[in-house]
């Protein structure tokens, strides 16, 4: 672990291990699948799906802009072409949305077995030996960034849930 900017190591490591150790202890478990189901679910959207809603999104405003043009009394006929481009976009905007591949989240026994097989969290962080913490530090995909003004550190870690983050801090 390097953290930058005169903050020694050990300084970290406690406090990290303290908030490592709530995370995955028996007592808590629940709460941080809980929390890593929640961080998953939507956050990782397709750039393509992304788009496609926003797209979707354009040619219904775009609808509701001729409507109401007919509305104060345009001529329907006048827009039929524009009305036809609109709810064809948003017809194909909704065709591809909904033949985006799925996300690829995790069920909640999947999380239970993932967090299983970092083994004993506890042991791990009680015997403090820099191989065990460093391979568990980089399973959890641990990151931290000093934030001088506020004298903490940014905890995060990312174990492979997809993007899925719990957060704290010391």
């Amino acid at each position: 672990m390097t953290v930058e900017h005169g903050v020694r190591e050990d300084a970290v490591t406690a406090p990290v291990n303290g908030w490592i150790g709530q995370l995955f202890h028996p007592d808590n478990l629940d709460d941080t699948v809980a929390a890593l189901m929640g961080a998953q679910s939507g956050a990782h959207e397709a750039p393509r799906t992304s788009n496609a809603k926003a797209r979707k999104a354009e040619a219904e405003r775009r609808l509701r802009k001729l409507q109401e043009a007919i509305a104060v009394g345009v001529d329907p006929a006048a827009l039929v072409e524009p009305i036809n481009q609109a709810q064809t976009d948003r017809v194909a905007a909704q065709v591809e949305m909904d033949n985006q591949p799925a996300t690829g989240d995790l069920d909640r026994a999947e999380v239970y077995a993932m967090i299983d097989s970092l083994g004993d969290v506890g042991t791990t962080l009680a015997d403090a030996k820099p191989a065990g913490l460093a391979r568990l530090y980089r399973n959890l995909d641990l990151n931290m960034v000093y934030q001088p003004e506020e004298q903490a550190i940014d905890v995060t870690a990312c174990p492979g849930v997809d993007s899925a983050c719990v957060r704290g801090g010391t």
